[in-house]
């Protein structure tokens, strides 16, 4: 496996961050049902991309952007279907904080809720803890937001 640090507009991150709103869109029933979380997942302002390859096939991916100067917001963490389960996306988080410490971050943050059930575990293996919704996800009542002291 090879972990390859890079930013938001690498094509392999593009594609998988497309597995990733498909994968959500199966889980909740359709696109619809996600419809006010879309805006708060474009790329446009993600800089810092870490892209998992298995030889030269992209199976996964994490990213933060900045949320103010000490905190920086994780996204779209994702590992394809057939990857999941080997540990990639616990490397891909180890990773990501390490580049958010290195670039000046004391915290991170993030947005996720109960039916990411595999993606809540890990989170919360790794030290996240559950706080009062933030920003934008303050009045989202099926969000449950997360954080990490570096």
């Amino acid at each position: 496996m090879e972990f390859v640090y890079t930013n938001g507009d690498n094509f392999d991150f593009i594609e998988l961050c497309h597995s990733l709103d498909n994968f959500l869109n199966e889980l909740v029933g359709g696109e619809e049902n996600r419809a006010e979380y879309i805006p708060y997942n474009r790329l446009d302002d993600i800089h810092d991309v870490i892209v998992a390859y298995d030889d030269d096939i992209p199976v996964g991916i994490a990213s933060f952007k900045k949320y103010d100067d000490e905190c920086a917001e994780v996204k779209r963490v994702f590992i394809k279907q057939k990857y999941r389960g080997r540990g990639i996306s616990n490397k891909l988080m180890e990773l990501l904080e390490n580049v958010a410490k290195e670039k000046g971050y004391r915290y991170l943050i993030l947005e996720s809720g109960e039916p990411l059930v595999a993606a809540m575990a890990l989170y919360r293996k790794i030290g996240y803890k559950v706080i009062p919704n933030y920003g934008q996800y303050k009045d989202m009542p099926n969000s449950i937001c997360m954080k990490k002291r570096l």
